[in-house]
């Protein structure tokens, strides 16, 4: 019987090692795996690998991995928002090395992984510092950079709801990385805030169908709350 829910969320990232490349979903707050980093935080990996949309701001999520110091590197769009203290610290102090990637080429990257292509050709970074040492090509008269795929160790993902084989749906723009981050991963797992039964979810609705999870486990308001007492 394939069940792969999990009953703690320590439990969930139990094998999670140090060194590791870990893809986060999220655009700001909206689908931000809070609960499963912070299982990071105190499963107690380092020297990782962040890939995701932005960098952390205020004291949770990606902010908080970085004020413990746990991150090495980060790939992501947006390093600097509102209250992105943390990071601007630990870049500025040299603990932290940043590769820029535009939003649009990010996507597409992680989509390149998770497809199986071996890199991708975009227009996006073309003539700027973005391209210096990349290959270019002119195709049907517009110049593009080659863009090679992002893998990742684990994907760190929150979607609304799933069930024990790991099909998932997600909550309107909390679905944003989740899809491609499931698919370009080794090990995928996810927060839902519902456990279904097998066959409660409507196959028209599930973004993610369940060979691309690997594990998951229920964040409910109560527990998440509970977490942080």
């Amino acid at each position: 019987m394939i069940n792969k829910i999990k009953g703690s969320i320590a439990e969930a990232v139990a094998d999670l090692h140090d060194g590791a490349a870990i893809m986060i979903s999220g655009f700001g707050d909206a689908g931000s795996p809070h609960e499963l980093i912070q299982a990071v935080i105190d499963h107690g990996a380092t020297d990782l690998t962040i890939i995701s949309n932005n960098a952390g701001s205020g004291e949770t999520g990606i902010a908080a991995l970085l004020k413990a110091n746990r991150i090495r590197k980060v790939i992501c769009t947006f390093p600097r928002m509102a209250a992105s203290h943390h990071f601007e610290a630990r870049y500025r102090a040299g603990d932290v090395e940043l590769e820029l990637v535009p939003q649009g080429n990010l996507a597409a990257r992680i989509q390149a992984a998770g497809s199986g292509l071996g890199a991708v050709y975009t227009p996006t970074g073309y003539g700027t510092l973005l391209a210096e040492g990349k290959e270019t090509r002119e195709i049907d008269g517009r110049n593009y950079v080659l863009e090679y795929p992002i893998h990742a160790d684990f994907a760190l993902i929150k979607a609304q709801a799933g069930d024990r084989w790991g099909n998932l749906v997600y909550r309107k723009a909390a679905r944003n990385f989740g899809p491609i981050m499931a698919m370009a991963a080794r090990t995928t797992i996810v927060q839902v805030a519902e456990l279904r039964e097998l066959g409660e979810l409507d196959p028209e609705t599930i973004v993610t169908p369940g060979i691309f999870v690997n594990r998951l486990v229920q964040v409910t308001p109560r527990s998440a709350a509970a977490a942080a007492a």
